[in-house]
């Protein structure tokens, strides 16, 4: 979806990044560029480049640039050998499309952060980014919507089916719980759409709970008849006195094991959301759980489960980057010719061992040559 918003201004960002090239060419341009900069007062002092195979790294080339319009057209004026200074309507377009990519590179940096995100918050980015495609798709303005009509057709394509992981993930937030539902399917599905989607995730969230409510009596079925049988043999028959006749613990585990009309997962929705104490970037979802194990012990065990799901697998490098998974000349330090080499080299091994391909025998050691 980015690809597809930064192809509308691919001969702009062309500009800027030869325009970052140029005048960090030398010193005596960096020199005249920084006399600008302090002339206008600005509190940004580097240009940054960006890397062809990482999208976020043009963003961010974009997004620094923008604080810097003022200052090429004057530094065009003292450098008649600069060509690649962009006028005003390419500034206002460049602007438009950062505003859209912010959001996608939130997203991303949340996903691929130091720390691994638990599955809670993800349907709050999708349902930004969908409001916004859907807002932006019927803009005044002829640009943004050519440009946002691509993106909001993968958009529909990739989440047009609603995830279900996803939003059970984002009921278990104690800040959001069924409310979650209530707030973002009307903004994301048509009425018809959002009603079996809600539907469905209600279904799921039970039948899912009804899974470990059963496990868990079962657990305790167990673990009674196990006190039981040691009790026959361990405690001999006419004990006077002591805890062990009054046995409170015994008949606790025998009447509040069978789940109420009411079970924690009804008695956790009917509940208020929970409101955050100061920063609510910083929740931690698996903490709230934690210390709430004994007043929902079940759904507590259930939560830990689902939260803890990767949201995906994919590297975080991979999620910015735009480059293919084959060699090519930008990103490779071998020269085509060593490339053709080394593949030849491959088939004569193949021939020589009598080895087809994708059918091995036995294993077959290659080696080939340091480059």
């Amino acid at each position: 979806m980015v690809q597809d918003g930064l192809s509308q201004i691919r001969r702009i960002i062309d500009k800027i990044h030869e325009s970052v090239v140029y005048i960090n060419g030398s010193e005596g341009r960096l020199k005249v560029f920084a006399e600008i900069v302090q002339q206008l007062r600005l509190l940004c002092r580097k240009l940054i480049l960006d890397c062809k195979t990482r999208w976020n790294s043009t963003y961010d080339m974009l997004e620094i640039a923008i604080k810097f319009k003022e200052v090429f057209p004057r530094y065009k004026e003292r450098d008649e050998g600069y060509e690649h200074c962009p006028d005003k309507e390419d500034w206002v377009k460049v602007e438009k499309v950062c505003e859209i990519l912010r959001v996608f590179s939130t997203m991303t940096n949340i996903i691929s952060g130091s720390n691994y995100p638990t599955s809670n918050v993800f349907l709050r980015q999708v349902c930004r980014i969908k409001i916004l495609l859907d807002k932006k798709s019927e803009s005044e303005d002829e640009f943004i919507r050519q440009m946002v009509r691509k993106m909001k057709e993968k958009c529909d394509k990739y989440w047009g089916q609603c995830n279900l992981l996803m939003v059970v993930a984002a009921i278990l937030d104690p800040r959001y719980k069924i409310r979650v539902i209530e707030f973002s399917f009307p903004k994301m599905y048509s009425e018809v759409e959002a009603w079996a989607n809600a539907t469905t995730i209600r279904d799921t969230l039970y039948e899912v709970y009804g899974e470990y409510a059963n496990d868990c009596q079962s657990s305790s079925a167990v673990r009674r008849g196990t006190i039981e049988r040691v009790g026959l043999e361990v405690i001999p028959e006419g004990s006077m006195g002591g805890a062990d006749d009054w046995e409170f613990d015994d008949f606790l585990d025998e009447v509040e094991t069978i789940e109420p009309n009411k079970s924690q997962l009804d008695i956790y929705l009917s509940e208020a959301c929970y409101k955050c104490q100061g920063d609510s970037e910083n929740f931690d979802a698996l903490d709230w759980w934690k210390a709430n194990a004994l007043k929902y012990p079940i759904l507590s065990r259930m939560a830990h489960d689902i939260l803890a799901i990767p949201i995906t697998t994919v590297a975080s490098e991979a999620t910015f980057s735009a480059g293919s998974r084959v060699i090519d000349t930008y990103r490779s330090s071998l020269s085509p010719e060593t490339v053709e080499m080394l593949l030849c080299g491959a088939d004569w091994c193949h021939i020589l061992n009598g080895v087809k391909k994708g059918i091995t025998k036995e294993p077959v050691e290659i080696q080939l040559p340091k480059v």
